[in-house]
């Protein structure tokens, strides 16, 4: 402030220059306020994800496990029912917390849908400090972790992820849990904000503690007591010239001793138990054959084992090429095909065409080609990888069409008697192609309307484009009942850009 005598009226200005840094240094800008909000909002949206994901794991359990093995899996059921409760005990407390920040905070903003009172600093401490619940919370957070871990097994233990604890600052000058987050100083929309920040904690900590109690399920119980032949082979599906595959191999096996694995009296490579059996392709048709298994016991007697009987098939390359919508290539349009090739994945499977360009794929293409190919053939090749190598699988032909010409349409009529102020309101000729697989466009490029009065001489004007604009719209809105329409010379163009000489259409108003 200014030295010497003050005036009282400068006493006064000084005075609210005082006044106005104290608002100012307790203010919290609207941006901040605005953006604890949107980190409020994000976190209820991740709380109910969650919420949802826990509700679909003890719903897929309750349709698989506990009707499959029902006497295993009711105690690991009854265990993540116990976590649900005890992670909607610390819920619903936070809940009851919120509730009390509501309604101090004199309810909710229809303009911001954050509390009116969110700037205050004063009522998350008057209930967190003062009134001690923040001490409440901290202790049922605590207690509500350890009673979490407590229901799963000391391996599940050592790996707990979860962030749901209230533990105090290292440093103690910066007070206890409470403090820090609910103490002097902090915004009723802050002190929200970790509310259900805690609330989406405790929901994360339900869900990995859910998904081990239920994950104890496929634990694998392995019970080594018989012994059976197994024969796998990738396809039983072949196309000719590629090899065939399939592991032979005895379950429950010890990797340290290999059987004596033959099919059709030829001994087969044995490695950790298992043997690979190689088919001939270089035919077509279909190849059977059975696996034999010799094991020796541990009486000094060899025991056999023989593979159920396996076939596959030798087929020529080949490949399925369809419109999806016609056999027929329209120019101009994109054309829908389906691409799939016997025996090999769909993204294995490429096709290209000969003119005009193909996009797309894993069996899903769109063909363009242009009006300049109407009338003329065009192929489609397709080739699949197979084992680094390119396989050619075949090529189909299309003929290439035209677009059907459209219809010209006034109103959705194509002639006829029609009332004088309906035909009056109309704006537009128009171009409709009826009964056709595809979505296609046409605009109206020039027209002639010629209009006959009762009693009057035909007055012919000629029209640019499709709508009713000028000389057009003038003669139209002159036109009284018994007045006679025709629209002729109407030359339309199409996404293959031909243009089409459509029929003529009259109207007689009433």
């Amino acid at each position: 402030m200014a030295g010497g005598k003050e005036t009282t009226r400068q006493r006064m200005i000084n005075i609210m220059y005082l006044v106005l840094l104290a608002m100012l240094a307790l203010n919290v800008s609207d941006t901040i306020l605005n953006a604890f909000k949107n980190i409020n909002d994000s976190l209820e949206t991740s709380k109910s994800n969650v919420n949802l994901s826990i509700d679909q794991l003890f719903a897929a359990f309750e349709n698989s496990k506990l009707k499959e093995e029902p006497a295993r899996a009711q105690p690991i059921y009854d265990k993540a029912k116990q976590a649900k409760a005890i992670a909607d005990d610390l819920d619903n407390y936070i809940k009851s917390l919120k509730e009390k920040f509501k309604q101090q905070g004199d309810g909710i903003d229809p303009e911001t849908e954050d509390l009116v009172r969110r700037d205050n600093m004063d009522i998350a401490q008057n209930i967190m400090i003062n009134g001690k619940e923040g001490e409440k919370l901290k202790e049922k957070v605590n207690a509500t972790r350890e009673k979490l871990i407590a229901l799963l097994d000391e391996a599940d233990r050592k790996n707990i992820s979860f962030s749901l604890e209230a533990k105090d600052p290292v440093k103690k000058s910066k007070g206890n849990w409470q403090e820090v987050y609910f103490g002097e100083g902090t915004p009723l929309t802050a002190a929200m904000t970790i509310l259900t920040k805690l609330q989406t904690d405790t929901k994360n900590a339900e869900a990995e503690v859910v998904k081990k109690l239920f994950g104890n399920m496929d634990k694998a119980l392995v019970n080594i007591d018989k012994f059976a032949a197994v024969a796998v082979a990738p396809t039983s599906y072949v196309i000719q010239g590629q090899p065939y595959t399939a592991e032979v191999f005895l379950t429950a096996s010890d990797s340290k001793s290999n059987p004596d694995i033959s099919v059709g009296g030829g001994k087969l490579s044995v490695k950790d138990g298992k043997g690979t059996y190689t088919g001939g392709t270089g035919n077509v048709g279909v190849f059977k054959w059975v696996g034999t298994i010799r094991v020796k016991q541990t009486d000094g007697q060899i025991k056999e084992y023989k593979t159920p009987e396996q076939t596959y098939q030798v087929a020529k390359p080949s490949a399925t090429v369809s419109s999806t919508k016609m056999n027929v290539i329209y120019a101009g349009i994109p054309n829908p095909f389906a691409v799939s090739a016997a025996g090999f994945p769909l993204e294995s499977v490429r096709a290209s065409i000969s003119a005009g360009s193909m996009s797309g794929g894993n069996g899903n293409y769109m063909v363009n080609v242009s009006g300049g190919q109407v009338g003329q053939e065009v192929s489609i090749n397709v080739t699949a990888s197979n084992a680094g190598k390119t396989v050619n699988l075949g090529v189909q032909k299309f003929r290439v069409k035209g677009i059907p010409a459209p219809v010209a349409k006034v109103g959705g009529r194509m002639g006829g008697d029609v009332a004088s102020v309906q035909l009056k309101s109309e704006s537009e000729i128009e171009a409709d192609l009826d009964d056709f697989p595809f979505d296609v466009s046409f605009r109206i490029l020039r027209y002639k309307m010629t209009i006959i009065k009762p009693r009057q001489e035909a007055v012919t004007i000629p029209g640019s484009g499709g709508s009713f604009t000028g000389a057009v719209r003038s003669a139209l809105n002159a036109i009284v009942p018994g007045t006679r329409v025709f629209f002729d010379d109407i030359v339309s163009q199409g996404p293959d850009g031909r243009q089409k000489i459509l029929p003529s259409i009259s109207f007689t108003a009433k």
